[in-house]
């Protein structure tokens, strides 16, 4: 069980990785054509499914749904946050902060 929700947790942080890059990173490139842009994401994301879908199959052996939802999105937060500011160049707000804990109480109640 710990294999597997290891396996899960790490499939779905590399997933998010690339499809963070894939949603936002063209954000840095705003002179290139929209179409090279979607070309380019559509390929990450490709890269993102071919993890997120086998976290998603292996982790519903041991988590609910909503368990595995929760636990995307507190990594979706975790992985943006640091590309926001390491690529991007973005600050994260105080309310961002807020925002984000709030998100992550309410996984504690979907674990709970």
């Amino acid at each position: 069980m710990l294999v597997k929700s290891l396996l899960t947790l790490s499939m779905l942080l590399i997933a998010n990785i690339f499809m963070t890059f894939a949603w936002y990173g063209h954000l840095k490139y705003k002179s290139v054509n929209l179409l090279v842009v979607i070309l380019i994401s559509w390929s990450i994301a490709f890269i993102e499914y071919c993890f997120q879908v086998p976290a998603n199959r292996i982790g519903s052996s041991i988590f609910s749904t909503a368990q595995l939802k929760a636990m995307q999105e507190i990594i979706t937060l975790t992985v943006f946050s640091a590309f926001s500011i390491f690529y991007l160049k973005e600050a994260v707000t105080l309310n961002h902060l807020i925002g984000f804990v709030l998100i992550i109480i309410a996984a504690y109640f979907i674990f709970k």
